[in-house]
């Protein structure tokens, strides 16, 4: 088995923006292996309390081991971010982070299915212990729903030729593994060959987002989230393609837009004009050239900040 190491992306620059300070209470919504959950409670010492949230039972231990030395100070949810209202219906945080990647420990595990470097079980669950799998998805899914899948999610130009194939794979012999859907897409776009990214690449991200149901109800949690910052709170979130960034940068700009009022009302009723939000900073962060050298799959990464006023206006 192929274990890569996790290297947190923009470590420094997000949890700088958080800024942990000691009596602080922080979130990690997608905690991983622990890699920024433990900065923060480094720099949030001797008092910072730490809730994190991960969908994925292993890397939830690897991150509950690692971050056993911190006692108390740490509470630790398996299961979704989205649910942060339910499970802490009466947090109010000084910083909640969301890096939305998947950790270098899932990709590189083949019996995960994320990635295709080696082969392995067509799986890409976070939580393996329920919902669909990839395997499944494919073979049952009709071909015009596929199509709209891969485009969607994908950005596939060659969306209906790869469903196309992925029917005719299918009907042949079940697809079981990563190299079958892989092989499969070469079929229609010829293998890499020096391309800087392997042509599959867009259909397994577009599987994955689909089986994990990624991208439903991102925006909703990020107003629920903005909703339980204390006055001076900051939310940070980390996308690494244009489909969560747009969703994060779509609610943000909402959260902290100018007044759509018609001219002459005599106070503001769309609620912008009072926004107690401000984006910070006003553009997103990528990584710079040093960590895009040493981690490249930190090279699509942006950061964006939403801030909640410490006093209104």
């Amino acid at each position: 088995m192929v274990r890569g190491e996790h290297k947190p992306v923009l470590l420094a620059e997000a949890v700088g923006l958080l800024a942990p300070r000691p009596e602080g209470v922080y979130v990690d919504c997608t905690v991983g292996p622990g890699g920024h959950a433990a900065d923060i409670l480094e720099r949030s010492s001797p008092g910072g309390r730490l809730v994190g949230f991960d969908r994925d039972a292993e890397t939830l231990e690897l991150a509950r081991k690692r971050l056993s030395c911190y006692g108390a100070r740490v509470t630790l949810h398996h299961g979704d971010y989205r649910t942060l209202a339910e499970r802490e219906p009466d947090l109010a945080a000084d910083g909640i982070l969301a890096d939305l990647g998947l950790s270098s420990l899932q990709l590189d595990d083949p019996r995960r299915g994320f990635g295709f470097r080696n082969d392995g079980p067509l799986d890409m669950r976070y939580d393996r212990a329920s919902g669909e799998g990839a395997a499944q998805l494919l073979n049952r899914i009709p071909e015009g729903e596929l199509t709209a899948l891969l485009r969607r999610y994908g950005q596939e130009p060659r969306a209906r030729a790869i469903s196309r194939a992925i029917v005719t794979r299918r009907e042949r012999s079940p697809l079981q593994t990563t190299g079958d859907l892989q092989d499969t897409v070469h079929s229609v776009t010829g293998p890499r060959q020096g391309r800087r990214t392997d042509p599959a690449t867009r259909t397994f991200q577009a599987v994955r987002i689909a089986v994990n149901n990624e991208l439903e109800g991102l925006e909703a949690f990020l107003e629920q989230a903005a909703g339980q910052l204390a006055n001076g709170g900051i939310l940070a979130v980390i996308a690494y393609h244009s489909l969560e960034d747009r969703a994060v940068k779509r609610t943000f700009t909402a959260l902290t837009g100018p007044c759509t009022c018609p001219p002459g009302l005599p106070v503001c009723a769309c609620g912008h004009g009072s926004s107690p939000y401000v984006l910070e900073p006003s553009r997103s962060i990528t990584p710079g050239e040093q960590e895009r050298q040493q981690n490249p799959r930190s090279r699509s990464a942006r950061l964006r900040g939403l801030r909640k006023r410490s006093h209104r206006g």
